[in-house]
């Protein structure tokens, strides 16, 4: 369901989808660890293509930089709020209950509900270091988890004999959740790519996989829930996220205050 971009900023509630809004042209549901492990679950069990995307401001403003890409986002079955503007967003448009999804977090919960349900797993992304480590991880967390394949791909666009081989190996493995860490928008972007050819529950997870084997350290959790987990990553990394924040933060603010501004006076959005 595609968000229409004149529409005000509002609740939308659907029979065939979560409670959502619009923001900034991209659609956020209203969603919880507990219920979002459910229907991932639940999705899995029927050996159907399905994909998650875990929304945050960058991807927010990458999708309004690139409306194919946002047509990549909005097409997800579900759209999780990773980050706290888009949390404080849907609170705004009238969803109270609203609470924050974090990617590297629903990996866990995914996983626990996985090994629970004997459902196997795939995970795609990472360099063969941090994969192993991110695996044992996983391993020793959930011991009656079954983690099917594993596959570091090159840190470059793969050649279509490539591309075919690392599919086929995730198809053969019958895993029935993927867990793609190549980064955003470049992991949206393979999941819809790669959704008629996987029978399977993707799920972009970003930075899970660096959280999780110990390569990158996660902000303390009162930074996040203040929505300031950018500023602990950018003091972490700033030679390669200074330009991504720069770019992208003081625009949506901008942009989305226009927003709901607009929406207290009725008015259409408009780019």
């Amino acid at each position: 369901m595609r968000p229409d971009l004149h529409e005000p900023f509002k609740l939308i509630e659907t029979l065939d989808t979560p409670k959502h809004c619009n923001i900034l042209g991209t659609r956020v549901d209203a969603t919880s660890y507990d219920d979002a492990a459910r229907l991932i679950i639940t999705w899995a069990r029927t050996g159907e293509a399905h994909y998650v995307c875990a929304a945050n401001v960058h991807m927010v403003m990458e999708a309004w930089d690139d409306p194919t890409y946002q047509q990549v986002v909005n097409g997800a079955d579900l759209v999780a709020p990773d980050g706290m503007p888009l949390v404080w967003g849907l609170r705004l448009s009238g969803i109270s209950e609203a609470v924050r999804v974090c990617g590297p977090a629903l990996t866990l919960h995914v996983c626990q509900a996985a090994a629970d349900s004997d459902i196997p797993v795939a995970l795609y992304g990472g360099t063969e270091r941090s994969l192993a480590a991110f695996t044992a991880f996983l391993r020793d967390k959930f011991p009656g988890l079954r983690v099917v394949c594993e596959i570091p791909p090159p840190f470059r666009p793969l050649t279509p004999e490539e591309d075919d081989a690392y599919t086929q190996q995730i198809v053969a493995s019958a895993a029935r959740i993927v867990f793609v860490g190549i980064g955003c928008p470049k992991q949206e972007r393979w999941i819809a790519e790669h959704r008629a050819r996987i029978p399977a529950v993707m799920l972009g997870v970003g930075a899970a996989f660096d959280f999780h084997s110990g390569r990158v350290k996660q902000a303390p959790p009162v930074l996040q829930q203040m929505g300031l987990e950018w500023l602990y990553r950018l003091c972490a990394e700033p030679r390669r996220l200074w330009k991504r924040y720069l770019k992208h933060n003081p625009r949506f603010i901008l942009f989305f205050a226009i927003q709901v501004v607009r929406a207290k006076l009725l008015l259409p959005f408009k780019r």
